[in-house]
């Protein structure tokens, strides 16, 4: 069986608790390199999965032997790793948002189609099995046309996720996050409905605010945690859309779908992750896999689909023109 050595650019929580133990488990991989600007990091977790750690970046970039790199730095440096990557001949999986600006966005989809490698975006609400379902329910128009929909996205925020576990964290300053929660929580929800409806959403009418979160400081964040939208696609049909950092209770992931005979509620009910409602009052059940949630960290999928995509060469589920897509209704969003 073939096997590849992968890198990883940033040793933050998304590299621990999915990226590093995906690839670990992944029977294609043979070895992780890890890298990250604070050496203790990519040390540990070099430790932790039995990979080694380097220096510099150039490291990995000029390593023969690596032949995929995911790009798990913050959303700030996207477009440098993932484009340095791409033009040094790895394939590259880039965490989301894709990048912190559409132009930035434009120069990695440029060096991959430059360097013929594999680029793939880590939109992972494609890849859970209620999602998947919905999908085929859609595609199948057992409920007719999709009309209209309604989904959210929110926790209690990224300050109990990261990895220093502080109001410190990147995801509160505006000039490494960008986006706020629009880019954090909102871009999943966007590429859902991309993906669900074979559908782009094209027209945004939005509110965004910095409502409840403080910086290190105690001083209002310089980013969005809070977003409500109402949206239209191409093909017409409207929704709306909550994203916050605000939920402080139990996380909602949850979608709803309106469709000409009835309707789909995904994860909205701990048991049955999606339910059919007909018109005529028929309740169908399907008790598919729970929700990934920050608590709950089950495999997400992305990686052995990444994988999978490298060792049959074939084009990964997730394209960077997808999460493209993705990032101009968050820009739309946030009235860019």
């Amino acid at each position: 069986m073939e096997q590849i050595n992968v890198g990883i650019i940033g040793c933050g929580s998304i590299t621990k608790f999915r990226h590093a133990p995906e690839y670990k488990a992944n029977p294609y991989v043979n070895e992780i390199v890890f890298f990250d600007r604070n050496m203790e990091r990519s040390k540990a977790l070099a430790e932790e999965f039995g990979g080694r750690a380097v220096e510099t970046v150039e490291e990995l970039y000029n390593d023969p032997s690596i032949i995929a790199i995911s790009d798990c730095s913050s959303n700030d440096t996207h477009h440098i790793f993932t484009t340095d990557a791409l033009l040094s001949g790895k394939h590259v999986l880039c965490e989301k948002p894709l990048a912190v600006s559409i132009e930035y966005a434009e120069k990695m989809l440029d060096a991959q189609r430059k360097s013929g490698k594999k680029l793939m975006v880590d939109h992972n609400q494609r890849f859970t099995k209620a999602h998947q379902k919905a999908k085929q329910l859609i595609e199948s128009k057992e409920l007719g046309e999709v009309l209209t929909f309604k989904t959210s996205f929110g926790h209690q925020g990224p300050e109990h996720w990261s990895v220093n576990n502080s109001n410190a964290t990147w995801f509160f300053k505006k000039e490494r996050s960008h986006s706020g929660v629009a880019g954090d929580l909102g871009i999943h929800k966007i590429d859902l409905i991309h993906y669900l409806l074979d559908d782009e959403i094209v027209d945004v009418h939005a509110f965004h605010g910095a409502l409840d979160k403080v910086d290190e400081n105690g001083n209002p964040i310089e980013v969005c945690d809070n977003v409500v939208a109402a949206l239209k696609t191409k093909k017409g049909r409207l929704g709306t859309a909550s994203f916050s950092w605000t939920y402080y209770g139990s996380e909602d992931n949850s979608t709803k779908i309106y469709c000409q005979k009835g309707m789909m509620k995904i994860y909205h009910d701990p048991e049955n992750q999606l339910i059919v409602e007909t018109k005529d009052g028929e309740v169908i059940k399907y008790q598919l896999e729970a929700i990934q949630t920050n608590d709950n960290q089950t495999s997400t999928g992305v990686i052995d689909a990444f994988v999978d995509a490298i060792i049959n060469d074939t084009d990964p589920i997730v394209t960077g023109q997808d999460a493209m897509s993705s990032l101009k209704v968050v820009e739309a969003i946030l009235g860019k």
